[in-house]
């Protein structure tokens, strides 16, 4: 009988952590001690503190009165620093906490002190609301297996009395969460599985050959079974909804021929709701979904080095409602080795290497992460950048030094990544001088809706060879190009003033004015891409806590290639699986 190759299952192997929850207290052994009220700051905003309060007023008429209450955001701080902080707070030795508040993007960081907590013997309630309450389950699904969460339908409209409201729907839920033991707070603290239901097995194959019946005469038809295998993909939600190329042993195997790095090394520390790690093998495996030649793989190593630094910001950036992709700048000789393009309509369709591996990052993201939009992910309406954002820099097009040569030299092939916002078209056709188009260029460098309104950051100017060489031909460098749109990129302070974002910003703007949205010239990065006429563009970021990061195309010994043949290897031996 004809059976199909076996497909790698692109989510790698999870190991689910199931941890054991805190014995609870009765009602009279609660009243003895102390309640440990922790506020993420979310419940500063709008009228959501009342969720604190009407638990407070609940507890009050059951005679509990001592409670002591810590404030402090989850931002800026990875795993590591999320158990010391859930340590620090169980030093008080409180008998039970509540915990919130679990809204948008600092919800999964939140989950993750919730679960420290329980480990730590403490019985816990999270709070949690639309959109935060879907990635809050994920996060507690895939690193607790089971936690006390409750959700309040509640909006940054709500008023006072809406949000007591939705309190008192659910207090009989709080209080058993963290009164009741046994079946009663098995059934409290059960996570719906919404993704996932069957995890990958250990032998990391999918199920989905044995499924399907094989006609020996369609294995004549180009692209045999593709519709069914898509359809289990895009069902399992381990496809960003485009069609794949089945990730097949033989296909693996030749992702790895420009791969001398191996297949078990570790490119990122454990993030998102899956709190797994990145291997070689899961990007090799997405690099095949997505299409990817093997000479991609060398970038593809390079740019989740760069995203796993500590400046990026990855374990937030991969959850947060923001609608921005990881961009991928790849600079150096190397890009234009293996054909990725900065040419005319490089950040769009039409350029299979720029569309690949942009794609194969964001799979890896979507698999290994389990960051799946609509279910374990807070993105309010998303964007293309989601789907692929990568494209190089031409050397025959630009006008100042590349990245590369600023960070490295011209030898080196350097990949940038930056979560950021879908590129933002910046028309001038009719300025006669660079004068007159850097004030263009300038004046959309931000909006009262974009994040560097409130987060000063990182942005990418993207000029047309016609605007780049208008503004060379005017006398401008890089170094003045940065400094006039750092000096008048900015907002009036009334207008950032109570809306859009709380504000993270460094402590030397606190009496600023007007505010700038970049923090120093530096931040503003000018590249000449594209084809001629007079469509530039900006590319703002997300600058949640979040930076650009630069990596080199590097070889295993740390040393930069000089070419894609350096990462040829010898065949190699055949795996198990």
């Amino acid at each position: 009988m004809v059976k199909l190759h076996p497909l790698l299952d692109p989510r790698g192997i999870q190991k689910r952590t199931v941890i054991k929850l805190a014995h609870r207290p009765t009602i009279e052994e609660l009243g003895k001690g102390k309640i440990l009220f922790y506020n993420n700051t979310k419940l500063g905003f709008c009228n959501y503190y009342t969720v604190f309060d009407r638990i407070k007023e609940h507890f009050t008429e059951l005679g509990i009165t001592n409670w002591v209450e810590y404030t402090e955001t989850v931002r800026g701080k990875d795993a590591a620093m999320l158990e010391d902080y859930a340590a620090m707070l169980s030093k008080k030795k409180p008998a039970a906490a509540i915990v919130a508040f679990g809204d948008m993007g600092t919800s999964s960081s939140t989950t993750v002190i919730a679960i420290e907590l329980e480990k730590l013997g403490i019985p816990t309630v999270y709070m949690t609301a639309p959109p935060g309450t879907g990635i809050t389950e994920g996060v507690g699904l895939y690193r607790a297996g089971n936690l006390c969460m409750c959700s309040v339908d509640v909006m940054q409209a709500s008023t006072a009395e809406e949000i007591a409201e939705q309190v008192d729907r659910k207090w009989d839920y709080i209080l058993g969460s963290l009164t009741e033991n046994g079946e009663k707070l098995e059934k409290l603290a059960k996570i719906p599985a919404k993704m996932d239901l069957i995890p990958p097995a250990e032998d990391g194959l999918l199920p989905i050959i044995n499924k399907i019946e094989v006609e020996e005469d369609q294995l004549l038809e180009p692209g045999c079974y593709m519709e069914e295998i898509n359809e289990f993909f895009n069902r399992e939600h381990i496809s960003d909804g485009l069609p794949i190329i089945p990730p097949t042993k033989a296909r693996y195997e030749k992702m790895l021929e420009y791969c001398p790095f191996d297949e078990s090394f570790k490119l990122c520390d454990p993030s998102g709701p899956s709190g797994k790690i990145v291997t070689v093998k899961d990007v090799a495996i997405a690099a095949v979904m997505a299409g990817c030649v093997p000479q991609a793989m060398p970038i593809l190593i390079a740019a989740f080095k760069a995203l796993n630094n500590k400046n990026y910001n990855l374990n937030q950036s991969v959850t947060t409602s923001h609608p921005g992709g990881n961009m991928l700048i790849v600079s150096g000789p190397i890009a234009q080795e293996i054909g990725i393009s900065g040419k005319q309509g490089c950040q769009g369709p039409g350029w299979p290497m720029n569309a690949t591996i942009g794609r194969a990052v964001n799979l890896v993201v979507m698999n290994i992460f389990r960051s799946v939009p609509g279910i374990c992910d807070l993105d309010c309406i998303a964007s293309q950048a989601e789907f692929t954002y990568c494209f190089a820099e031409e050397p025959e097009l630009a006008c100042w030094n590349m990245l590369n040569e600023d960070r490295y030299d011209a030898r080196t092939t350097t990949v940038y990544v930056l979560k950021a916002e879908p590129i933002h078209d910046i028309i001038d056709f009719l300025s006669l001088d660079g004068y007159d188009l850097l004030d263009t260029i300038t004046a959309c460098c931000t909006t009262l809706g974009s994040n560097n309104a409130y987060m000063p950051g990182p942005m990418i100017v993207c000029l047309t060879p016609d605007h780049g060489q208008m503004l060379k031909k005017a006398g401008f460098t890089k170094e003045m190009i940065q400094e006039h749109i750092h000096t008048y990129a900015y907002h009036e302070v009334p207008m950032v003033r109570n809306r859009g974002l709380v504000p993270v910003r460094p402590a030397s703007f606190a009496n600023r004015h007007p505010m700038p949205v970049t923090r120093s010239p530096k931040d503003v990065e000018v590249v000449v891409i594209g084809g001629r006429g007079g469509h530039s563009g900006v590319i703002l970021p997300w600058a949640l806590h979040s930076e650009g990061c630069v990596e080199p195309v590097a070889l295993p010994d740390g040393k930069a290639a000089l070419s894609i043949s350096e990462f040829k290897t010898h065949e190699r031996e055949k795996r198990e699986y």
